[in-house]
């Protein structure tokens, strides 16, 4: 008998495993449609589960407009591609959306799950399309809406070159996952549509946002950890790097409010607000707070956002007369906070940044920020390190200072 080299019998092994790895699963192959009116649910489904049961691949949607789906689970070494041209549309049926316990709170099944997950990839440059308008109009107290993407417990995740769009509630929500990319997307929705947060990384960690294009109708962006009111324990978010990004309408670039994990090392640079509600925003309240530290947002652009800077441990609303309450597990804790390099134009009110007097916000820096706006900069139980802070406001003072400040506005 001939013997093999064993480097080329591990060549060969090796170059087997990744075309065996690189199997492609049409869904029209599994029975899909693809006619914009036909649910396709088991199609696709039977496309991802039998890429999965060959160790992974490709489970692809292409060659039709419009494929019809209700909701979906990914598997391990999985990419949904949807092409270019394509869209991927939730269910209209509500009923297709299960009510069940979802994030530890009653909630429906989301639109597209993957849980205790890796290896996962949804690309194409198509859309995925949550086609909420019939459950926008639902605000009353314990109606639940689906939302569009969950990744429970995964590992290695990478979006890009896809569309997000529509969803009943929050988009896509990183879930006690760790290292995730979100890479040149677009995430809309209408400014009437209620809670549809872009992108929501909550007790997450390793995260980068890059090129990322956030239009919607809440929260652009928010940092959560724990729900209010937690027993706990609550894993933080921590090391979450966004870069190059475009928000337009929505609540801004946010931290919070739930945070009774906590969030740390999250850093921002480079990132144009247009139109926005809020921009660099950092919320909490005592019911729902934890450590807050290691933030540094750099070289920020804003035009037209109502309120540039908006840091508060009363979210949502700070009362006309602030008391000092005893420091709970769930007192918020906000330090080491830096904001530099910023310009904003257009503003109604400059800055917010009012800390509670039990727990003041500690060792914020303002540096090189100019903000022109109706009203100026209020500022309460903080201690602020400032250089070449400038406001100027068509009314008033530029920056009022409160109780319970420490340091320079200047």
């Amino acid at each position: 008998m001939y013997r093999i080299p064993l480097a080329l019998t591990l060549a060969v092994a090796a170059l087997s495993s990744q075309l065996y790895a690189q199997k492609v699963c049409d869904a029209h192959a599994y029975g899909a449609k693809g006619d914009g009116t036909t649910k396709d649910t088991a199609a696709i489904q039977k496309a991802i589960d039998d890429c999965a049961s060959h160790g992974g691949g490709m489970a692809k949607l292409s060659g039709s407009p419009v494929f019809v789906s209700a909701p979906l689970i990914l598997k391990s070494n999985i990419t949904l591609d949807i092409a270019e041209g394509t869209t991927l549309s939730a269910s209209t049926d509500h009923d297709d959306f299960s009510e069940r316990e979802e994030l530890h709170e009653h909630g429906r099944q989301p639109f597209i799950t993957a849980a205790d997950a890796e290896n996962l990839t949804i690309t194409g440059g198509g859309v995925i399309d949550g086609r909420g308008e019939s459950w926008w109009p639902h605000r009353e107290e314990g109606y639940t809406r689906p939302r569009l993407i969950v990744f429970y417990r995964c590992h290695h995740v990478r979006m890009e070159n896809i569309t997000a769009q529509n969803s009943a509630m929050w988009q896509i929500v990183p879930y006690y996952s760790d290292d995730l990319t979100f890479r040149n997307m677009k995430i809309l929705a209408p400014a009437i549509s209620h809670n549809t947060d872009g992108i929501d990384p909550f007790s997450s960690s390793h995260i980068i946002i890059d090129h990322v294009l956030i239009d919607t109708g809440d929260d652009n962006i928010a940092i959560k950890s724990g729900q209010p009111n937690s027993p706990g324990p609550d894993a933080p978010s921590h090391d979450i790097t966004i870069t190059d990004c475009t928000f337009l309408r929505g609540h801004g670039l946010s931290i919070g409010s739930e945070v009774s994990g906590g969030v740390q090392n999250v850093h921002a640079e480079r990132i144009h607000f247009k139109g926005t509600g809020t921009g660099i925003r950092i919320k909490s309240n005592r019911d729902r707070g934890n450590d807050i530290s290691n933030l540094t947002y750099r070289d920020i652009t804003m035009e037209d956002v109502q309120t540039p800077i908006l840091i508060s441990e009363f979210y949502p609303k700070i009362p006309p007369t602030i008391d000092e309450a005893p420091v709970t597990r769930l007192t918020p804790h906000f330090h080491d906070i830096t904001i530099e390099n910023v310009q904003a134009t257009g503003a109604r009110e400059a800055a917010v940044i009012v800390g509670l007097p039990e727990s003041p916000i500690r060792n914020l820096k303002l540096t090189n920020i100019t903000i022109s706006a109706k009203k100026g900069a209020t500022v309460q139980y903080a201690d602020v390190a400032s250089k070449s802070f400038v406001v100027h406001a068509e009314q008033g003072a530029p920056v009022i200072v409160g109780q319970g400040v420490r340091g320079d506005l200047k």
